[in-house]
């Protein structure tokens, strides 16, 4: 797949309203980005989309309003495998962010266990097709071998297809795995599409798959405030819940409708989990097993 540097992504709503929904002591975003600035963090060569800056300082204010006390840091590839701008938002944090870093083949043991010291946890794999498409699978196993005794996990971004078509790969995987954004399943095709079908016996079968009840604007027809990707949520949550994670997806990377307001997709939640004491889990307890035991 050709990469083009010079597509250029919107930048995230300047003004999230304030959630109605007060999130619980330790809620944690689960899924958020850091871009730049370019000027200190450059982008990479090859990436295929150029994003407006967002630094850690815009994050961290976003994260104050919205009432959100941890994060997870997910490398994005606009960033490459050059991992510093991650390293260093998780640095500023005390010990409030974590990471999932990008990583490289040739990668050796100690930048790894440089990784660990500076807060990743994970590894994430970009299967959606604008990115690049299916990774070289030899790649992929020889890396889930090499973290598996650091006692990381791995982030699959999968379009709907690859949840079917990617069957063999995830019956293999031996690590935890987590799905992005609910497969990226389209609402339009409904409850009882056969992408959103395996995913729900994914999650129901297999007790290493974990699922983020995110990207809301990535399921939706993309229209605010994305109402239509509720159910599918729910649909997950109804399995069980001490497997999901929620998060924003700020600073919403190559969005070209309806862009998210992040206090919306708070109170979107609240729609998704109606139960307090589910909330908790998804946004403290499970966070806390995945990166902070």
């Amino acid at each position: 797949m050709s990469r083009d540097p010079n597509k250029s992504c919107l930048p995230p709503d300047p003004n999230p309203v304030r959630p109605k929904l007060a999130l619980p002591a330790g809620a944690c975003d689960a899924h958020c980005h850091v871009f730049g600035p370019a000027v200190k963090f450059p982008y990479a060569a090859d990436r295929s989309y150029t994003p407006p800056d967002a630094p850690v300082e815009k994050l961290r204010a976003l994260h104050a309003h919205l009432g959100v006390a941890r994060a997870v840091i997910v490398h994005a590839s606009c960033h490459g495998s050059e991992m510093d701008v991650t390293l260093d938002a998780i640095a500023s944090s005390h010990d409030t962010y974590r990471g999932v870093a990008v990583v490289e083949d040739g990668i050796s043991d100690r930048e790894l266990e440089r990784l660990h010291a500076g807060g990743i946890r994970g590894i994430r794999f970009n299967f959606v097709r604008h990115l690049g498409g299916v990774p070289d699978l030899a790649v992929f196993y020889r890396l889930l071998r090499r973290i598996k005794p650091l006692g990381w996990h791995i982030v699959l971004h999968f379009d709907a297809g690859d949840l079917l078509e990617q069957q063999a790969l995830l019956a293999r995987i031996d690590v935890p795995f987590i799905i992005d954004h609910m497969g990226r399943v389209k609402a339009t095709e409904g409850l009882d599409q056969k992408p959103f079908q395996s995913l729900l016996a994914l999650y129901r079968n297999n007790p290493l798959a974990w699922i983020k009840i995110c990207g809301a604007e990535r399921v939706s027809v993309g229209k605010r405030p994305f109402r239509d990707a509720v159910p599918f949520a729910q649909a997950l949550i109804a399995i069980d819940s001490k497997r999901l994670l929620w998060g924003t997806d700020w600073p919403h990377p190559n969005i070209t409708r309806d862009m998210p307001n992040d206090g919306e997709l708070v109170d979107l939640l609240a729609e998704m989990c109606p139960d307090e004491s589910i909330r908790k889990r998804i946004l403290v307890d499970n966070p806390t097993t995945m990166y902070w035991s």
